[in-house]
């Protein structure tokens, strides 16, 4: 089977990783030395489950592109809330529980005013999250790092600095928790043996749920 890699991304990783995007095309992470030879070597080794994947995700419907217009949803904390349009406000985008509401005039840029706000409510959100999970479990982390990443959920850095995607401030509460769970537990175990796993399930027992949900629904969390 011809294997065709799209995006190779390399990084201080101990594990490489096939990452399958919605549009179908594969992403694959792996370590700094690792060679082109024995990542393409990786990749072939799993081509029927790569081509499984891509046939599902290119089978699956289009996403549909938010017009921003009166009524369209938007998800928050998994939940979706109708957009509503009004005349003058400040700040531009404001959301009072039961609905976004958005300034006329700034509807051109509107896709940047959602990233902007829901980038801050995750910071907010998320740092709550681990703080919590943290002194639950006495995990120790340097900081949290908020970007806007596509294929990744979070990470974990060698000084213990935590990053999340701002999209996990879509997903429901639970879904968002286990990203965090997972990668306080890389504060401590930094692979994905058994003995990570183990931990995860211990503080979430249904995180093999939440890996499935995530599979499913990642793609969107977005805009």
């Amino acid at each position: 089977m011809a294997i065709t890699i799209d995006h190779l991304v390399r990084s201080r990783r101990k594990t490489i990783a096939l990452i399958i995007q919605p549009s179908g095309a594969l992403t694959i992470r792996a370590p700094l030395r690792m060679s082109d030879e024995q990542i393409k070597e990786f990749a072939y080794k799993h081509a029927e489950w790569i081509h499984k994947k891509q046939t599902e995700a290119k089978a699956s419907p289009p996403l549909q592109e938010k017009q921003f217009v009166d009524g369209e949803t938007f998800l928050y904390l998994g939940k979706e809330y109708p957009l509503a349009i009004v005349t003058r406000q400040r700040p531009a985008l404001t959301f009072n529980g039961n609905k976004f509401l958005l300034t006329y005039s700034n509807i051109p840029i509107t896709s940047k005013i959602f990233q902007s706000w829901y980038k801050a409510q995750a910071q907010v959100v998320i740092s709550k999250f681990t703080t919590f999970r943290a002194k639950q479990n006495k995990f120790k982390f340097l900081k949290i790092r908020i970007s806007s990443a596509r294929t990744r959920w979070g990470s974990c850095s060698g000084n213990g600095t935590l990053s999340f995607t701002w999209r996990l401030v879509l997903a429901p509460p639970e879904i968002l928790d286990y990203v965090v769970v997972h990668e306080l537990v890389h504060t401590q175990i930094r692979n994905h043996s058994k003995a990570f796993w183990k931990k995860v399930g211990e503080i979430k027992p249904g995180y093999k749920n939440h890996i499935r949900w995530l599979k499913q629904n990642g793609k969107y969390l977005t805009l």
